[in-house]
């Protein structure tokens, strides 16, 4: 394979075979995986906070619906 370094980009190649840049910059990489990691982590705990946000509002509605069958009960008495 054939790679040409990309204009204004050190640590960039173009494969010539493909035409796909290539990132050679090992500390760059490393960063980009990192901050990838981190992105995921993030989307993760996001999506835990909505879950359990989800569970905090049905518990709400479900403790609502017990509260309004206890004072039609006690209506009735």
């Amino acid at each position: 394979m054939k790679y040409l370094k990309v204009t204004g980009h050190d640590g960039l190649v173009r494969d010539t075979s493909n035409g796909a840049i290539i990132n050679t910059n090992r500390a760059e990489y490393d960063r980009y995986m990192k901050l990838k990691k981190v992105a995921e982590q993030r989307n993760l705990q996001l999506d835990q906070i909505s879950k359990q946000s989800e569970d905090i509002n049905n518990l709400k509605n479900e403790l609502q619906e017990i509260k309004s069958m206890i004072l039609q009960l006690l209506k009735h008495k």
